[in-house]
C-alpha cells in the first residue's frame, strides 16, 4: 500500500492511496491519518482510484477517522472509488454515512 498526503492549504488535506487496504496495511495508514489528524484538519480528501481491495480492517481505519474528523467538525470526503471498493462500502452500510464522490470536482463540492 502506498500513501501520499499532501497538505494543500491550511486545514486541507489531499490523500492518496494506491494498493490494497488490509489487515496488514492498514496500521501504516492508521498512523498517517493521526500524524494529519493531530492539526485538526476541515477538510479531509481521499482519492482511492487506486485501491484495489479493501477489508474490514481498512473499513475500520476509515471509521476511525470518521469519528476524529467529526469531532473536530471537519469533513472527509472519500472519491474515485472503483466499483468492488464502493461495493464494499454499500454492503456494510457505510455509504449512507460517508460522503462518497465519483470525482475530485464532486468531491470538492462536497466540503463546502
Amino acid at each position: 500500500m502506498k500513501i501520499q498526503v499532501k497538505n494543500q492549504s491550511e486545514g486541507f488535506v489531499y490523500v492518496t492511496l494506491e494498493g490494497e487496504l488490509d489487515f496488514d496495511s492498514s496500521p501504516a495508514i492508521r498512523q498517517e491519518f493521526t500524524k494529519f489528524t493531530e492539526k485538526n484538519p476541515t477538510k479531509v480528501l481521499i482519492n482511492l482510484k487506486k485501491v484495489t481491495y479493501i477489508d474490514s480492517s481498512g473499513l475500520a481505519t476509515f471509521i476511525e477517522l470518521f469519528q476524529k474528523m467529526k469531532r473536530s467538525q471537519g469533513k472527509l470526503v472519500l472519491f474515485n472509488l472503483s466499483e468492488g471498493v464502493r461495493s464494499v462500502f454499500e454492503i456494510a452500510k457505510l455509504d449512507s454515512i460517508f460522503h462518497l464522490a465519483k470525482s475530485e470536482e464532486e468531491a470538492l463540492a462536497l466540503t463546502q
